[in-house]
């Protein structure tokens, strides 16, 4: 494990251990002066994610990105304290911080007994919302996480979804599309964070003008047993609570090869992530390159550089 590895666990370990037990203000403060010191020192991931919003908000004055910027690093930096917070809120604090809309697509979809796939971008704290849907719902999901490095750190991840009553796959190892669509033939729910391919087999899309990737497992589960195919977005107001729509389910389009179908239902949603994301790009959190053109060419190996 390399140095930097450690002080990244490390770094982890404390935010769980520390941050947990400060009040509510006192984290919320932090968190916006660790956001606006970042924004400040212009590291490697606030680049990109200005560059990214550029794309968003293409009319945007140079001013205008930086503010934007600077919010997105604080809705950023509130997402990890949330996080670190989340295994020390009660249900009830849970219960009341988050209001979705459109909540019956997903609800008729599960009462009907027909599994659910619900697939979301990078918006606000998608963990909050797992931790909503098992509390508030009473409903368990299976999801897949990206293996970090250390593995230490991967471990605290997963335990740290665990805690909050979701399965968790790793996204490598070949075994995770398996599990889940037979937690889907049986009913359950699977929620993915879908908006950033980890993989080479993602799929071409049109995302704010350019060709991006993003994966085709949540399209590829719905084709294969059937499940519905939920897009869900996420923001943040100026209130402690956060806000979510569940949007309309996306058809299996009737005719065409499983590559197709594939192709038009991943756009439909990479269309819908547009939508929530133009309303609030701030809470958008993609700190990594995104579109093909910011891509460097693929080593030989085939990971993604």
């Amino acid at each position: 494990m390399s140095v930097q590895e450690r002080l990244g666990d490390a770094l982890y370990g404390l935010g769980w251990s520390t941050v947990k037990k400060l009040p509510e203000p006192v984290a919320v403060r932090l968190g916006r002066t660790i956001a606006d010191l970042a924004f400040k020192q212009g590291g490697k991931g606030v680049k990109r994610l200005e560059s990214n919003y550029a794309r968003v908000v293409p009319d945007a004055t140079p001013e205008r990105l930086a503010e934007l910027t600077r919010a997105g690093m604080r809705s950023y930096l509130r997402y990890w304290m949330e996080s670190f917070r989340l295994p020390a809120w009660s249900a009830e604090r849970i219960r009341t911080g988050f209001d979705p809309k459109g909540l019956h697509h997903l609800t008729d979809g599960l009462a009907a007994g027909r599994g659910v796939v619900l697939a979301l971008p990078h918006l606000a704290n998608w963990d909050l919302a797992g931790a909503w849907v098992t509390t508030e719902l009473k409903t368990p999901f299976t999801t897949v996480a990206e293996r970090l490095r250390p593995e230490t750190l991967y471990d605290r991840f997963v335990a740290y979804r665990e805690g909050l009553g979701m399965e968790v796959l790793p996204h490598s190892g070949g075994s995770a599309f398996g599990t889940l669509a037979r937690r889907l033939r049986d009913g359950g729910l699977v929620c993915l964070v879908a908006d950033r391919d980890l993989s080479a087999s993602g799929v071409e899309v049109t995302f704010f003008g350019e060709t991006a990737r993003m994966p085709a497992g949540p399209a590829l589960l719905a084709q294969q047993t059937g499940a519905l195919l939920l897009p869900a977005t996420l923001w943040y107001d100026d209130s402690p609570v956060m806000r979510g729509r569940v949007h309309p389910p996306i058809e299996v389009p009737g005719t065409g090869t499983r590559a197709e179908r594939t192709s038009v239902m991943t756009q439909a949603l990479a269309d819908a992530f547009a939508t929530g994301i133009a309303d609030h790009p701030e809470d958008w959190h993609m700190l990594q390159r995104l579109w093909l053109a910011d891509l460097e060419p693929r080593p030989a190996d085939g990971e993604r550089a």
